[in-house]
C-alpha cells in the first residue's frame, strides 16, 4: 500500500497505462497472427504493411522496445517473402 499521496497517484497512473498498453500489445499480436496465417502473398503484403506501421507507432511511443519491433518486422518480412 502506498504511504504517500504521490505514490497513490503513481499507482493510479501505472494502472491506466498498463491497461492502455495491454490493448495495443494485444492488437499487434493479432495483426502478427493474421500475417502468419495468410496463405497468398498479396493479402499477406497488405497485412504486413499494416502490422509494420503499427509496430513503428508503438515503438515510437515507447510501448514496445524499438529492437523488438525491428526483430518482429524482420521475421514477418522473411515469412512473407517465403510465400509463393
Amino acid at each position: 500500500m502506498p504511504q504517500h499521496k504521490s505514490a497513490e497517484k503513481r499507482v493510479r497512473q501505472s494502472e491506466k497505462r498498463r491497461l492502455r498498453n495491454r490493448v495495443h500489445k494485444s492488437r499487434v499480436r493479432t495483426m502478427i497472427k493474421k500475417v502468419k496465417l495468410s496463405e497468398d502473398k498479396d493479402s499477406a503484403l497488405v497485412l504486413l504493411n499494416d502490422a509494420k506501421a503499427y509496430l513503428d507507432r508503438l515503438s515510437a511511443k515507447g510501448i514496445i522496445h524499438s529492437n523488438m519491433a525491428a526483430n518482429v518486422k524482420s521475421k514477418l518480412d522473411r515469412h512473407v517473402n517465403a510465400l509463393a
